[in-house]
């Protein structure tokens, strides 16, 4: 996997994880608490989800097949909407399960220095795996948003693991006001509450990336700057005049698709236009090198009063044929 998958990031929250997990399952054992067992189960799914991403970043790397042309760069947005479904089921709808079973049948938290204790180091240690995420997700940001950056991250693995790891940080914390509210009034049913609201957050979170993956399962085009450098480096002056419509999608992370047709000179020969379009080819791989499937289609420019600039309009207008 690139660096841009983030596979120090996902390495760091895995080992966090799995240390957090036996933790929390010794805690809620000795304590009978709902909320460390909810706990438990939420670290043992995003041990899970953080070995899928690493499997998915395996399968990517595979060659490309007669079966599979353009390779298998989508294998990690497919890994990463598996985890959105195990986030939503295992996290989140077994600590709805559990919470309201704690809320129907309250029982008293006991050794309540096992949950406190386990949810402080639990704390510690997720902070520390969020902290490597923030630092490994800053190299790609740049100066979007955390939001922006969530939603336009080409490569799914950073995203996915920023949001379990806050989801994970603030699931902790109600975990720690559900078991001090049960020690502090006696009721143990605030623990079944802390629980429900650790799946209700793991169940939000699990749609957001969904939805987020489940666009780029669906094929997302270059950014608008790559674009921008694209249109560019195509147009030479000379024997490409101009872009008459074209495409981008991504074939994975780091591998980007561009089609287009592009307007060439009406008395240039054939030799100088396959020169052209060869030349232009060179230009773009130098200017967006993520650009490595590339299809330039020549033909003759006529101007019919709606000309097809973006990659983004549905038609051919302007584009007669040649």
């Amino acid at each position: 996997m690139s660096a841009s998958g983030g596979t120090k990031a996902i390495v760091a929250a895995l080992g966090a994880n799995l240390a957090i997990a036996v933790a929390k399952f010794v805690a809620a054992a000795f304590s009978g608490s709902a909320s460390m067992l909810a706990e438990g189960v939420h670290s043992v799914a995003d041990s899970g989800n953080q070995a899928l991403l690493l499997l998915g970043g395996k399968k990517a790397k595979k060659e490309a097949s007669e079966e599979h042309p353009f390779g298998y760069g989508r294998e990690r947005y497919i890994y990463g909407f598996l985890v959105s479904i195990v986030l939503f089921t295992v996290g989140g709808v077994f600590a709805l399960y559990e919470g309201y079973e704690k809320v129907a049948h309250p029982h008293d938290v006991e050794h309540w220095y096992w949950p406190v204790g386990v949810l402080l180091f639990a704390i510690i240690a997720e902070s520390f795996s969020f902290r490597t995420a923030i630092k490994e997700s800053n190299q790609l940001r740049g100066k979007l948003s955390w939001s922006q950056f969530v939603r336009r991250a080409k490569a799914p693995e950073l995203p996915v693991v920023l949001l379990e790891d806050f989801g994970a940080l603030i699931g902790l914390v109600l975990a720690l006001g559900g078991v001090g509210l049960a020690l502090l009034t006696g009721n143990g049913v605030w623990d079944g509450v802390g629980t429900m609201c650790i799946g209700a957050l793991l169940v939000v979170i699990a749609l957001v990336l969904a939805v987020e993956t489940k666009s780029l399962l669906l094929g997302e085009s270059a950014d608008p700057a790559e674009r921008e450098k694209i249109r560019a480096a195509v147009v030479d002056g000379d024997t490409v005049t101009r872009v008459i419509h074209m495409r981008t999608l991504h074939l994975g992370p780091e591998e980007l698709l561009v089609a287009a047709k592009v307007a060439v000179q009406h008395d240039d020969t054939a030799v100088e236009v396959a020169h052209a379009i060869d030349a232009a080819e060179q230009r773009i791989r130098e200017a967006v090198p993520i650009a490595r499937v590339i299809y330039l289609e020549p033909d003759i420019y006529r101007a019919t009063g709606t000309e097809l600039t973006t990659a983004t309009e549905p038609s051919d207008a302007g584009s007669p044929g040649a």
